[in-house]
């Protein structure tokens, strides 16, 4: 996975992420209406304001990367609804503790192998396009284009459904491919032959998402 399309696929991680109940800012009233492509600008916009002057320092640590993620991200991400998708049919067999075990671990092993991606997150990297959705409206596409260093663009497309806490994405479409159903897949084939644990404690070792479908079959 390249580094700047985890910039654009930030959301979709923090989606999986378990964040201390702390972490979380306190939700202000909403407004009667706002639209999902305000909701991902100001979520980019909050984290470019924090990135200022500070870059070279997020990139050493990573733990710091994690914290503006909590703060700036998750708010804005259906949490359960993106574990529920990645797991597919094997959340339903899952208990309690392993569901909660996965989406901790997923999300240590995103930070962990890309979260350092995210210093370099620059305002000319991020393309919002304006929805124009009615009052109502409680399913959202909102289209994105991502800058890549070498100037290639890519099509980035969240999914977002409009909850008690506001507009919160589940899903991202990367050039057409779902983040959550590429994890899906990755992890599908090892969790039949080994279990769930298997890939919970290969994600804990830090092992990268992505990489988890070359492990299965494996020690």
């Amino acid at each position: 996975m390249k580094p700047t399309i985890v910039i654009a696929a930030a959301l979709a991680a923090a989606a999986l992420a378990h964040a201390p109940a702390q972490a979380a800012p306190v939700q202000q009233s909403a407004p009667a209406w706002e639209q999902p492509s305000q909701v991902i600008e100001t979520a980019a916009r909050q984290l470019l304001n924090a990135l200022k002057g500070h870059r070279q320092e997020y990139r050493k640590d990573p733990a710091k990367v994690t914290a503006l993620v909590d703060k700036y991200l998750l708010p804005h991400v259906d949490t359960q609804l993106a574990a529920q998708l990645v797991l597919g049919r094997y959340w339903r067999t899952a208990t309690a503790q392993q569901r909660q075990r996965f989406i901790d671990a997923f999300y240590h092993s995103m930070m962990v192998n890309f979260g350092g991606a995210l210093a370099d997150f620059r305002s000319d990297m991020l393309k919002v396009y304006p929805t124009h959705l009615r009052p109502g409206t409680d399913f959202a596409t909102v289209r994105t284009e991502m800058t890549r260093s070498n100037g290639s663009r890519v099509s980035v497309v969240y999914l977002m459904q409009l909850t008690p806490r506001g507009w919160q994405a589940f899903d991202v479409h990367i050039d057409g491919v779902s983040y959550v159903k590429s994890y899906r897949e990755d992890f599908a084939e090892q969790i039949r032959q080994q279990g769930l644990d298997a890939v919970i404690k290969r994600l804990q070792a830090g092992a990268r998402p992505d990489a988890i479908a070359h492990a299965a079959g494996g020690s």
